[in-house]
């Protein structure tokens, strides 16, 4: 058992004695904060482009991801839950001193890159509904350091709180734009089908690949063995197989919430965009503009902005939490907690101010290439040592994964893997 924990750690209380439903009550909340990772920007950017260009097709691409998603969330709820050690801590406990140095700073490298890319859009979003500067949002984004701290000393469920409140009001935005661009609700169903027109057009595949390229991110699983263990359930085997049950619940539940979101971005793209033509958009600020006049109401690109700040500004909380679950996990170092999330919002922050300062704001997308490409690098070091260890019966005991869920996860992971690897290559050639 690990000793260096977070400040969350075993602070929810479970009420045993009372119906399972208050039990599971308690253990909603670890899964809806990773899920913001999967409705962050880059989904929202492949989601769009999706759509626009192909109306419902890759609608299946969306729903398998979202599978491959769960499988691996619940691992990594799993290995919490039964070692007491999140994945960092695991990946150091079996690694030389160096080795964890070297883990610990590609895994900082990739979460830095996934906060900037929630960081730029945040800034998007503060551009589009109050005409803020680029630059100036970028840097308000450090405002919701001081927001963690605050609600952490309040108790880890107010942050929990919050992330839910802001993923209800993504829900609420794209369930009044899906309404207002009235998709063709056969044809919405019908993508849901595998396409083979999928392994003849290049784009596709690309865009495809795009959809489970950002579908998990290294951060996530960090995040979620972590913070699945403010719950203080009892560390019996009864107790452990009835916490990873009630996790797992909670995983479904919000990646759920998640898939149905990433599903009606990209049936609101096809319904308002690919139907009438524009069938080109990839940028979220040509989406924005074009709601409007394609709707006939300035509501449509308002709730688009609203939503899209929410998005963005959740997942910039998660991926700086993040950053101070792998330093504490890897490195042992403990610093103060406004330090800690400082630094690692500031070393998303300065990349994107140098690129607005420098190149100005067209080199954004540039950067959010990169970005993602740091994040592919990263995908292996993260999932491979996950679906390693949950097969440990050593680790796990009672929890151990079953040999069809190591062998599944493991193509889930081989398929993401090469997905970001294809990515990466289609992006330079």
């Amino acid at each position: 058992m690990n000793n260096y924990h977070s400040e969350g750690y075993r602070t929810v209380p479970v009420p045993y004695g009372k119906h399972w439903i208050k039990r599971l009550g308690a253990f909603i909340g670890p899964g809806f904060l990773v899920g913001v990772g999967y409705m962050d920007p880059g989904n929202w950017a492949t989601g769009i482009a999706g759509g626009s260009a192909f109306g419902y097709t890759l609608l299946w691409v969306v729903a398998l991801s979202s599978v491959m998603a769960v499988i691996l969330q619940i691992l990594a709820a799993r290995l919490g839950i039964a070692s007491g050690m999140d994945l960092a801590q695991a990946c150091r406990a079996r690694s030389s001193r160096y080795s964890a140095f070297a883990q610990w700073i590609l895994c900082e490298i990739a979460i830095c890159a996934c906060d900037l890319a929630e960081v730029i859009g945040t800034a998007i979003a503060l551009n589009l509904l109050f005409g803020l500067p680029l630059i100036m949002g970028v840097l308000l984004t450090a405002i919701d350091v001081l927001l963690i701290l605050w609600l952490q000393q309040r108790g880890f469920r107010y942050l929990e709180a919050l992330i839910a409140t802001l993923i209800f009001l993504v829900v609420c935005a794209f369930t009044i734009n899906l309404a207002l661009a009235q998709p063709v609700w056969r044809d919405l169903f019908a993508g849901l089908i595998p396409s083979a027109a999928i392994a003849t057009d290049q784009r596709m595949l690309y865009i495809a690949i795009g959809i489970l390229g950002a579908t998990v991110m290294p951060h996530n699983l960090y995040l979620h063995s972590s913070v699945v263990q403010t719950r203080r359930y009892t560390h019996t085997r009864s107790g452990h197989r009835e916490a990873a049950f009630f996790a797992s619940i909670d995983v479904i539940s919000a990646l759920a919430i998640a898939c149905l979101i990433n599903g009606a971005i990209l049936c609101t793209a096809a319904a308002a965009f690919n139907s009438t033509g524009h069938r080109d958009v990839v940028q979220l600020q040509d989406a924005y503009h074009l709601l409007t006049p394609l709707m006939g109401t300035g509501l449509a690109s308002t709730l688009f902005a609203m939503a899209l700040l929410a998005a963005g500004q959740s997942s910039t909380i998660t991926a700086t939490l993040a950053g101070q679950i792998v330093m504490e996990g890897y490195m042992h170092w403990r610093l103060a907690p406004w330090a800690r999330r400082l630094a690692t919002r500031l070393a998303a922050i300065a990349p994107a101010v140098l690129v607005i300062v420098t190149v100005g704001d067209q080199g954004l997308g540039q950067l959010l290439l990169a970005s993602q490409v740091v994040l592919s690098m990263q995908l292996p070091f993260a999932m491979v040592p996950l679906i390693y260890f949950c097969g440990r019966k050593d680790m796990m005991k009672e929890l151990v994964s079953p040999w069809w869920l190591t062998y599944g996860a493991s193509a889930f992971a081989v398929v993401i893997i090469t997905s970001n690897a294809l990515l990466l290559l289609l992006s330079i050639s």
